[in-house]
């Protein structure tokens, strides 16, 4: 019997923050519309603060530092806290095969967890899942990476990837950033002022080479992250490339959306 196949996108090279979007929703409007499932993995060219859909950008980010610094700065479609993307392995889930996922959305971000977890485990670390937050973290406007969250993965009571999620009836998008090292420093300049409380924005995170202990690769880590993922599902990655119409669909959405103030910074 042939296993089901999954889509895979590892993206060659670091993309600017706005295309890096822009593709993910592209990948959420395709299972929309036919049952599929999309993995991707990428980078970003700059150091890039994302936000989430409903948040207010003047409480959480710090737009004049991001300006000045050359710090991007893009809105997800997916809901979640602020999040620093910089030296990182970024994964993007988008599926609508009720085979496997389920239709609620903290299941099948179980689910994920699990596979993100044997790709840690692929790597000789010991991850576990978080406990419920405390009330502070979910109701205020700290950074993603300031405590786990409850269903993220930890190493060590510290954060180690923190994730968000879009789900319209079956279809869902989930992404998350798994930092391959961390810069406290510029998490905090990135924050907003009203944003930087206890604890520190970067206190409650860790990365994968502070985790193993020596510098880590993004290729080595997206090896691993993609067994993790083919073990615990049961699926053949198989390798996706993106066509003409595909990268003309994108840029449109890129110049529709996530490269103008008028979405990135709504109120």
């Amino acid at each position: 019997m042939n296993k089901r196949s999954w889509n895979l996108l590892i993206e060659p090279g670091p993309l600017p923050g706005d295309w890096n979007m822009a593709v993910d929703e592209y990948l959420f409007r395709r299972v929309e519309a036919t049952p599929a499932t999309y993995l991707r993995f990428y980078q970003w060219v700059k150091p890039t603060a994302s936000l989430g859909y409903s948040q207010v950008a003047s409480k959480v980010v710090d737009a004049d530092f991001c300006r000045s610094h050359g710090v991007g700065i893009v809105r997800r479609i997916t809901g979640g806290k602020l999040v620093l993307h910089d030296r990182e392995v970024t994964y993007a889930v988008a599926s609508s095969d009720t085979d496997v996922f389920s239709e609620t959305l903290r299941e099948s971000y179980r689910l994920i967890s699990r596979a993100l977890m044997n790709g840690l485990k692929l790597m000789g670390l010991a991850p576990d899942m978080a406990q419920a937050s405390p009330p502070s973290y979910i109701r205020g406007t700290m950074p993603c990476f300031a405590l786990p969250a409850r269903d993220e993965i930890e190493i060590g009571g510290k954060k180690i990837i923190g994730s968000a999620q879009k789900r319209t009836g079956t279809a869902f998008l989930q992404h998350g950033s798994i930092p391959l090292e961390k810069d406290d420093g510029l998490l905090a300049a990135v924050a907003s002022p009203s944003a930087a409380v206890s604890p520190a924005p970067g206190a409650g995170m860790t990365s994968l080479a502070e985790a193993l202990g020596r510098p880590v690769d993004f290729g080595w880590a997206v090896e691993r992250f993609c067994r993790g993922f083919a073990e615990s599902f049961d699926v053949a990655l198989e390798p996706l490339a993106l066509g003409p119409e595909d990268r003309a669909t994108i840029a449109e959405l890129r110049d529709s959306r996530y490269g103008t103030d008028a979405w990135t910074f709504r109120s």
